[in-house]
């Protein structure tokens, strides 16, 4: 069912509600076979007006979707143009049929950021940036107990540690790692029979919490590796 202007309405916000809605369709690849529509299609289809319908392309356009040109008018652009780091556009991908390839993508990539951030964190946080970190693994504790959400005090856990290495570009990758985390969770439970491992997590923080950075470095890249190889197992189950 097509929403419309009450449905966007609903949601808080005219833009905001077609941006979600067509830059969904773009990503999981609705236009593959058909072209684009133009704004005044856009705008009758859901009942917006056309200033809202400009703006909602213009959004699309700087997520690297869509492209304007004369004569061709409104066209996607290929996925290698799309910004992956952008929440909106990682989230649809997620709409998407579930891929393990993109399950691994997104570790790969934490695996490149996520042990050099606790270095640097090892070496520059401020003790509110470590208590930010022990109260993750505290919440993740509590969870074990089920009087937390497991999900969303991990998540907390690793993106505290971004926080604390002191480089903006980490803080600015944790819509990635929110991301990679709401994702890759579900499945490497399943196939764990466990929540995430508060050992490993324990290890991390200690090492940032001592000021030893190639002890935390190790000890990240280990709590990763770990998820990678649930990854395997996940492929191999699935062939």
């Amino acid at each position: 069912m097509v929403k419309k202007v009450d449905d966007f309405a609903r949601e808080g916000n005219l833009t905001l509600g077609l941006l979600n809605e067509v830059g969904r369709q773009v990503v999981v690849g609705e236009f593959e076979e058909q072209p684009f529509p133009t704004e005044a299609d856009l705008a009758v289809k859901y009942g917006v007006s056309r200033s809202v319908t400009r703006e909602a392309l213009k959004m699309l356009a700087a997520k690297g979707l869509v492209s304007a040109r004369p004569k061709r008018g409104t066209f996607v652009r290929p996925p290698d143009d799309w910004n992956l780091f952008d929440p909106d556009v990682l989230r649809w991908l997620l709409e998407r049929k579930f891929s393990v390839q993109l399950l691994r993508q997104f570790n790969e990539l934490r695996v490149a950021v996520e042990p050099q951030a606790a270095k640097l964190a090892a070496q520059r946080a401020r003790p509110v940036q470590v208590a930010a970190i022990a109260n993750g693994l505290e919440r993740m504790r509590a969870a074990e107990q089920n009087e937390d959400d497991a999900l969303e005090s991990d998540i907390e856990f690793h993106v505290a540690i971004l926080n604390a290495s002191g480089n903006p570009f980490f803080v600015q990758f944790r819509d990635v790692v929110e991301t990679a985390l709401r994702t890759s969770i579900r499945f490497t439970n399943r196939v764990a029979g466990r929540t995430a491992s508060i050992e490993d997590h324990e290890r991390v923080l200690s090492a940032i919490a001592a000021g030893d950075p190639d002890r935390a470095v190790t000890m990240m890249r280990n709590l990763l590796d770990d998820v990678l190889s649930l990854i395997d197992r996940l492929e191999a189950d699935s062939a």
